[in-house]
């Protein structure tokens, strides 16, 4: 025994010098500073040290269990929340939560002192556990953990809310406040279920707190000032956490108190208690309306102000802006983002049609709701396009609300008794859509913060719908685009069958008798009929893509192929340069030579020949078609050449050359075009070599002479 007081005296003896000279130099760096006045947090830093100085002086002179001491170490826990709590002031935001916490823990504290001198007398001397009783022990011992198990959460909650910067100055004193609150609370413990403090923990108590100190003077050494930045979440954290060790506090007291009692309905109640109390938090803790009302009644009794405007945001960011796999519908993360503001489980979206109605777009949680094909009347589009009201239809009902226009307000709707509240969508001055929002589960009344941001999130929301809008025009647009293109694709190319088909009936009247000519009709026809289904299939969408038809192509034969549908019509002459095999597709190159070709000889004279040449150049196959027509000038083919629907023929629909572009353009190729104005035009398309190439036959390649297709 004598050891473990010498221990004692000498441990917190020295405790109580090293924190007084930590004090002392703290002062003294503040005369130093003449320009920079000490802050709260540094006078309650110098506080608590002193007050820590005071609690290790008083332990080691009366002994650690003296009433004394024990009246000194809750003016040191008292100096220490005192600390925290101006740390909680630096916030910017400070919930009312936290200072709620605060202070319950400082009604502990003097609870705890009263709880002492009350029932154990101003005995100077004497050991605590001689004057307590069994049940003033249990309610000290249980008073101080429950203090130091709030405090060491109020110091975790303030570590992990403090910026980058803060948290760095406030490591080295929360830690050593942690070690000070960890070593009471296990010494507290243990006395709780010894039922009277050891000695030996007693006494190395002031052992500990030397090494604490100097993680304190290294704090006062810092730099910059304290700057805490407090969510909402944290709140709710810390008031539910209080709430569940102040439910299990107290089911230990008063069990505490029944075995007291004695006799044998004490046991009894004793598991009565316990039972009751398990199965109701039980029932409650899983309820969603019992989650609903404990937010509601913290957010109305403990914040400022209703809603975490960031929070707010970020989740209605994250709810209206997240599609893809596993995500709900655009239209009803609409609702979702709006019933979430004021908690409601279900709602209805209500948005104009083609003939200016309202009708039901989209529901969420809501498949009971029976909404009319009309689901508005005819002033309601009217009125909450002009008024942008949030309406409560409790208050309609109630006859409260004499503001609103009845006639707006569709009869459904009021007869709906789980429709609570109607949210207008005005983007504009245009109603993009009316969100119904279902009851809550806790029912309340909406006041000005539910309706300012009730009214942002509608106008957000409009914007959203009417880009939805937009986009689903600009696609239904970009599909008839499509399908216009096509046919006016299909258009220009029937005319050109149209043009065959009129110079074979014209010929008909005179050689119909005409075996070879009857021969030749029937294979017009029937290569015009094949024409026809291609462009049938090219108008519907379900021609093969290019790519699958590309392959490797004699050019030569490929011309001679095109021009044998155009025989008798104009004189065309073949020029082969060089053998030249290319990669194409077959009919795509056929369409876009039959463009180049009928366009030359559209602006050619009678007597004038189209030339076609087939060469080489580097790694590019070259099919030239040469005209000595009319030319064109160096702006049309500049500015107007390669336009749809512009056109130098009176009766031309300007899509050859333009589509022709697009064909060589699909077969990585390209077309280059050299014009004067009456001198004529050359066309030359440019198409890759295929990659299998007969090099000896291209060795021994030589010009072929100029022949003449009739």
């Amino acid at each position: 025994m004598a050891l473990w007081q010498d221990i004692g005296l000498w441990g917190h003896i020295g405790a109580a010098a090293l924190t007084m000279i930590v004090a002392a130099w703290l002062v003294r760096r503040w005369a130093g500073l003449h320009d920079t006045r000490p802050s709260l947090g540094d006078a309650a830093l110098l506080l608590a040290l002193l007050a820590t100085s005071l609690w290790a002086f008083a332990a080691g002179s009366f002994g650690g269990a003296n009433p004394y001491a024990g009246l000194a170490e809750c003016m040191r826990n008292l100096a220490w929340l005192g600390f925290l709590f101006q740390m909680v002031q630096s916030a910017k935001a400070q919930p009312r939560t936290v200072t709620a916490v605060y202070a319950v823990l400082g009604l502990v504290l003097i609870a705890q002192a009263i709880l002492d001198f009350g029932l154990s007398g101003l005995i100077a001397g004497s050991e605590m556990s001689s004057h307590f009783g069994a049940i003033g022990l249990t309610s000290s011992l249980l008073l101080r953990m429950i203090f130091v198990v709030g405090a060491l959460v109020l110091a975790h909650n303030l570590y992990s809310v403090a910026d980058e910067h803060t948290r760095a100055n406030l490591r080295l004193p929360l830690t050593a406040l942690a070690a000070m609150w960890l070593y009471d609370l296990n010494l507290y413990t243990v006395g709780y279920m010894g039922r009277s403090l050891p000695d030996d923990l007693v006494a190395l108590r002031g052992s500990m707190m030397v090494f604490a100190v100097p993680f304190f003077a290294l704090a006062a050494n810092r730099t910059g000032g304290w700057k805490l930045t407090l969510s909402r979440k944290i709140a709710y954290r810390s008031l539910s956490l209080f709430s569940i060790l102040g439910y299990l506090l107290t089911m230990v007291a008063v069990a505490q108190l029944l075995r007291a009692m004695g006799g044998p309905v004490a046991g009894f109640a004793q598991m009565a208690l316990v039972l009751g109390m398990s199965l109701a938090a039980l029932v409650l803790l899983p309820s969603d309306r019992f989650r609903a009302w404990f937010k509601v009644k913290a957010t109305k009794h403990f914040f400022q102000h209703r809603y975490d405007y960031r929070q707010e945001w970020i989740r209605f960011t994250e709810t209206i802006g997240r599609p893809g796999d596993g995500t709900a519908p655009f239209h009803e993360r609409v609702i979702k983002a709006t019933a979430d503001i004021s908690d409601s489980p279900a709602g209805l979206l209500l948005a104009p049609n083609e003939t200016g109605r309202l009708q039901l777009l989209a529901r969420f949680n809501w498949p009971t709701a029976d909404v009319p094909a009309q689901a508005c009347t005819a002033g309601t589009i009217g009125y909450f396009q002009s008024s942008g009201r949030i309406v409560e239809l409790d208050e309609l009902r109630a006859g409260r609300d004499t503001t609103t226009d009845m006639r707006a307000i569709p009869s459904w709707v009021l007869a709906e008794s789980n429709a609570w509240a109607m949210v207008p969508l005005v983007h504009f001055d245009r109603l993009a859509g009316i969100v119904i929002l279902s009851r809550p589960l806790v029912d309340r009344q909406l006041d000005w913060e539910d309706l300012d941001l009730l009214r942002l999130v509608g106008r957000q929301l409009a914007s959203y719908l009417a880009e939805a809008r937009s986009q689903e025009a600009l696609r239904e647009a970009d599909q008839f685009d499509q399908f216009n293109r096509r046919m006016a694709f299909v258009m220009h190319d029937i005319k050109n069958l149209v043009s065959q088909l009129s110079l074979v009936a014209r010929n008909a009247e005179k050689h119909a008798d005409n075996r070879e000519f009857q021969a030749d009709m029937i294979a017009t026809l029937q290569n015009s009929v094949g024409k026809m289904h291609t462009l049938i299939q090219r108008l519907t969408g379900y021609a093969a893509p290019a790519t699958e038809a590309v392959r490797a192509i004699d050019a030569e034969k490929a011309v001679r192929a095109m021009l044998a549908d155009k025989a008798g019509h104009h004189a065309v002459v073949i020029t082969v340069s060089h053998r030249v095999t290319i990669t194409a597709d077959a009919n795509k190159l056929q369409q876009l030579l039959g463009h180049l070709v009928q366009n030359a000889i559209d602006a050619s004279p009678p007597d004038q020949p189209v030339q076609v040449n087939i060469t080489r150049d580097g790694l590019s196959g070259v099919i030239e078609i040469v005209d000595h027509g009319s030319g064109m000038s160096p702006d049309f083919v500049r500015t107007k050449l390669f336009k749809p629907f512009i056109s130098s023929k009176p009766d031309g629909f300007g899509i050859g050359a333009y589509e022709a572009r697009l064909l060589a353009e699909a077969m990585q190729g390209r077309i280059v075009v050299e014009s004067r104005e009456g001198e004529g035009s050359r066309f030359a398309v440019y198409l890759p070599l295929a990659k299998m190439i007969d090099d000896a036959a291209q060795a021994n390649d030589v010009a072929r002479p100029a022949r003449e297709v009739a």
